[in-house]
């Protein structure tokens, strides 16, 4: 299972940006979504790593928020509300979004087996690292792909040539982006299987 404990950074000088992540991430097939557990930081729980990477990567890839993935168990059954579960993966969470708050992409793992964890955090972090380094037009040619344009569409969208489109793409890193979500999201699964769990 995992828990997601997301954290919003410099909270003191900046408006509540709770209500609108909750709102956001009501209908994300998350087990129990996004609850506020005490002041400005929120948790989830969610069973599928691809959710989990695609929520922890579009929050780090704003300056507002800390994100700690935890890997474990949690007892069942769940409660209704999130702030009121328990187990392993929550404590994970717990130190995993400690850790992130001065991590390079503001993203930690944690998990049973340490080294599993480690490298489904490296994954991750190598590709919050592309996504924060682009150029507005690559983050917007990346947007339209992202919503199921073809690289024509998409360049006639935006007013460019193919060849254009297809240069902004590659300087963006989007064919690696994706590579990376993939195996990103393989560890997560890895590291949350007793097979991965590496003595």
């Amino acid at each position: 299972m995992f828990v997601l404990t997301v954290d919003q950074r410099r909270s003191r000088r900046d408006i509540d940006r709770v209500p609108d992540l909750l709102d956001r991430y009501r209908d994300h097939g998350l087990l129990r979504p996004f609850d506020r557990t005490a002041g400005d930081e929120v948790q989830a729980v969610c069973e599928d790593p691809t959710t989990v990477v695609s929520i922890a990567l579009e929050l780090v890839s704003t300056p507002q928020w800390s994100v700690g993935i935890g890997i474990g168990s949690v007892e069942l059954p769940l409660p209704e509300t999130t702030r009121a579960g328990r187990g392993p993966a929550f404590e994970a969470a717990r130190d995993a979004v400690t850790r992130a708050k001065s991590a390079p992409a503001a993203l930690a793992v944690s998990g049973p087996d340490p080294t599993a964890a480690e490298d489904a955090e490296t994954a991750s972090t190598l590709v919050a690292l592309l996504i924060g380094r682009r150029s507005d037009h690559g983050r917007e040619a990346v947007a339209l792909m992202a919503d199921g344009l073809s690289q024509t569409d998409a360049a006639e969208r935006l007013n460019i040539s193919k060849q254009a489109m297809s240069q902004r793409l590659s300087v963006a890193g989007w064919h690696v982006e994706n590579a990376g979500r993939i195996l990103a999201s393989r560890l997560l699964d890895a590291a949350n299987t007793p097979e991965g769990h590496r003595t």
